[in-house]
């Protein structure tokens, strides 16, 4: 049907097209919005990077209604995410807060918006991956180093989710929030984690491409990108930064077992060996990442808890439906449900704020979309021999199961900053599936 739409409006906008270079060119256009989206991520409030955003849809709209032959098409996990989309429309309908949860919506709307577009846009313009890597890259690197920076400057402290009653001064850790708005050391480790596979897959990009002084580079950046995410004290990104070198380690092996299975197993175990030895002797960092297993003698894990009991009770009366997307929808109606003293901004858990907000129809929706594009990018792994693709879509999906393994324990990932990285990198899968299928069909002739 959509396609449709658009060849009907090609055929009658021809003429416009030919007599147009803003037109014929508007490629070139996109392109620099989309890179402005990452770059104002790092400066700028919410409103100010959905502006960018919505400037590259704009733009795609208008290619998709004018540019000859340019159609739409889904692949299997893109099916689950229409499927999530219309299941929040219904919630939306469906909320009681109709007007803070449209809020939510549009929101909503402008992600997976930009996720198409980018990904309409990458569909001819796939050499364009590795810009959208860079610049990703760019800004990750430049946050470790501002990180990094402040990691000696002793920071007042702006996070109160950090329970010290139990600690000596010494022993306190001070918490790094780059230049992301708002500060939020959470939000910051959360951004780093979702970030630090670009760094690190660069290591292997410019070893493949023999660019070994680069390569260097890079790497002494993925261990200073180590250390800031350790000063940030967010104990999900802690977890998500073992997910990832896990994750790159059996990634790996697929081109290094064979051949340099000793050195290969050695490298393992100075990297494991090294994480241990930060964390036997450096105390503050010690009793940073101990305290997630304290359970309720921490304040932070126990106001979670709460959150979370509450959060459950909350999705058994709006099982269906939901609550309607957005924060301040959520917040309303946490009002009725919280315990008195632990208010919330939302459920500290990605899997159980999609149930809340939108129903276990969407919640399963999402959890699809995530399987599906999982279970594609992994077959592609192993079995291309494009070692580029390869380390774009192992870059994409570690990066994608980073931020879905930090959302276990916080919301960090609404938050725009980490929402347009992680759609790009969907689409970023998209295309190098796309690529594959092409490949595939050509074989098959």
């Amino acid at each position: 049907m959509f396609n449709k739409i658009f060849k009907f409006s090609q055929n009658k906008s021809r003429y416009l097209y030919e007599n147009s270079l803003f037109l014929q060119n508007i490629d070139w256009f996109i392109l620099p919005f989309i890179l402005l989206t990452f770059f104002a991520s790092t400066v700028l409030n919410s409103d100010a990077i959905g502006f960018f955003a919505l400037i590259v849809m704009f733009l795609t709209f208008i290619k998709m209604l004018t540019k000859p032959s340019e159609t739409i098409s889904f692949k299997n996990f893109e099916v689950w995410i229409v499927a999530y989309f219309m299941l929040v429309v219904i919630s939306l309908f469906g909320s009681t807060l109709f007007t803070l949860s449209l809020k939510g919506f549009f929101k909503t709307f402008v992600y997976i918006g930009f996720y198409f577009s980018v990904a309409q846009y990458l569909k001819n313009n796939k050499d364009k991956i590795i810009w959208l890597l860079a610049a990703i890259g760019l800004c990750v690197a430049g946050e470790i180093i501002v990180g990094f920076m402040q990691s000696f400057l002793h920071l007042d402290a702006i996070s109160t989710w950090q329970d010290t009653s139990h600690l000596n001064p010494e022993d306190v850790l001070s918490r790094v929030y780059g230049t992301l708005k708002p500060f939020n050391p959470n939000l910051f480790g959360g951004y780093l984690v979702c970030g630090f596979p670009v760094i690190l897959g660069s290591v292997f990009y410019l070893l493949n491409k023999r660019h070994f002084k680069s390569a260097v580079i890079a790497l002494g950046l993925t261990l200073l990108g180590v250390y800031t995410i350790f000063e940030t004290g967010c104990r999900g990104a802690y977890l998500s930064l073992m997910l990832i070198f896990f994750c790159a380690f059996l990634i790996s092996a697929k081109f290094f077992w064979n051949t340099y299975k000793k050195l290969y197993i050695s490298f393992i175990s100075s990297v494991t060996a090294l994480f241990i030895f930060a964390l036997t002797f450096v105390s503050s960092l010690r009793h940073r990442f101990l305290s997630i297993f304290a359970m309720r003698n921490d304040s932070s894990n126990s106001f979670r808890f709460n959150v979370y009991h509450s959060s459950l009770e909350m999705f058994k009366d709006n099982w269906l439906l939901g609550i309607g997307v957005g924060n301040k929808n959520f917040r309303e109606i946490y009002g009725l449900y919280m315990k008195t003293g632990f208010d919330a901004l939302s459920a500290y858990n990605i899997y159980l704020e999609t149930a809340v907000e939108s129903g276990i129809f969407a919640l399963l929706a999402f959890l699809g979309f995530l399987i599906t594009a999982s279970i594609e990018a992994v077959k592609y792994i192993l079995h291309s021999n494009n070692k580029d693709c390869i380390i774009f879509a192992a870059i994409s999906i570690i990066s994608v199961w980073a931020v879905m393994f930090h959302g276990l324990v916080d919301t960090i990932y609404f938050r725009p900053q980490l929402q347009f990285m992680f759609w790009t990198f969907i689409a970023i899968i998209s295309t190098v599936l796309q690529d594959n299928t092409a490949s595939n069909k050509n074989l098959d002739e």
